[in-house]
């Protein structure tokens, strides 16, 4: 156990802060073009690959008693992240638009090195804000989802997936043998629906139409409107065009990530439209050290998941005994993610021997691959 004094020091909270280094490198190789432009992708996915090989595995926990304002070093790098991000995506549309060496291709290049940084770090960081109790953290979650186009995200994420994870309810829960392809399309159409959904239940609750000025949907959809509005007003429809291809990067990557966080894991049903508690083994846990520094812990997703309203820095590890675990980092599994036949070759088997562990009783999984028993009783 790490003990508080020691978790809030400058030079423990350093680490997370690796993500800073994105902001000069994407401005340099907006300056450079050509081949420079790779250097994004290389620098989070293979970068991060490599150091996680030198670093290892971090399996130790913070003091769970440490307060608030020791953990001011951890909360500042989110809270800083989206002035960061809104003047490197608005002032690289500006530029690109504005400047005479880059070609099309290369305009696209960039901005798919933008949607690394705004789907990497913006889309982490703006769930770790969402989580917190504080409204100008919210709001911050908010604005970030807004340079993305993903606002629904919020609602998706609070009201559905942490509450129906490993159900049939929860769209982002993968289901064992469906491939990425056919996965992101599908979460895509069902995520937007369901959270519309959720929050239109939840005023309907209160005696309130979908319509009402209360609905978050009003906020979300003004947001993207004005960032829409103001990609076109720096750089023309082509502007516009760079500004929705960065936002289709940011999300892919994050529906990359969702598909790993949960792929085959699904809870008992009980019956009735009952389904058992959200346990660590709900979730991959991955305990990659330099990964963790990139995605600020996203990786102890099973407790994550467990607690979630727990900080990041104070996530905690989980062993083998108590949650299964990913052969390696975000950063390689995302990438396999993406070969269909290399995906199921190495994570299949990881889902049969979960199931022989927590549920040896269960003889028929054809409801639950599938999606197939009935939804939780109260889902909207």
């Amino acid at each position: 156990m790490i003990p508080a004094e020691q978790v809030q020091r400058f030079r423990n909270a350093m680490p997370f802060w690796a993500s800073i280094l994105l902001i000069p490198l994407i401005l340099f190789v907006a300056t450079q073009g050509g081949w420079w432009l790779i250097l994004m992708p290389l620098s989070t996915w293979w970068l991060f690959t490599l150091l996680d090989a030198i670093t290892g595995l971090n399996l130790e926990n913070a003091d769970l008693d440490t307060t608030e304002d020791q953990l001011f070093w951890y909360r500042l790098i989110t809270m800083i992240w989206f002035p960061l991000q809104f003047a490197v995506i608005f002032g690289l549309i500006w530029y690109a638009q504005h400047s005479t060496h880059l070609s099309i291709g290369e305009k696209l290049g960039l901005f798919f090195g933008v949607g690394v940084i705004s789907g990497t770090i913006g889309i982490v960081y703006s769930h770790e804000l969402m989580h917190q109790k504080t409204r100008s953290e919210r709001w911050l979650a908010d604005l970030l989802l807004a340079t993305v186009l993903y606002s629904h995200f919020r609602s998706e994420h609070l009201l559905v997936h942490h509450r129906y994870v490993g159900t049939p309810r929860d769209a982002v829960t993968a289901r064992y043998n469906e491939g990425f392809h056919r996965f992101f399309p599908r979460v895509l159409v069902e995520g937007y629906g369901s959270a519309f959904r959720s929050e239109a239940a939840m005023l309907r609750r209160k005696g309130r139409a979908w319509y009402h000025p209360a609905n978050p949907f009003w906020t979300f959809w003004a947001l993207q409107a004005a960032c829409l509005a103001l990609a076109y007003a720096l750089g023309g429809w082509g502007g516009l065009g760079l500004f929705v291809f960065q936002a289709f990067v940011a999300v892919w990557q994050l529906e990359l990530t969702n598909y790993v966080e949960h792929y085959g894991l699904t809870r008992r049903y009980l019956g009735d439209g009952k389904y058992e508690h959200v346990l660590p083994r709900h979730s991959w846990n991955a305990a990659h050290t330099a990964s963790n520094w990139l995605l600020i812990n996203l990786q102890r997703h099973s407790d994550h998941h467990y607690k979630p309203h727990r900080r990041f820095p104070l996530l905690q590890n989980h062993s083998e005994d108590e949650a299964p675990q990913l052969p390696f980092g975000y950063p390689v599994m995302t990438v396999a993610a993406m070969i269909p036949p290399v995906w199921k070759r190495v994570m299949n088997k990881r889902v049969k021997a979960w199931r022989r562990k927590y549920y040896p009783d269960i003889a028929d999984w054809h409801p639950y691959n599938k999606g197939l028993n009935p939804p939780p009783r109260g889902a909207a």
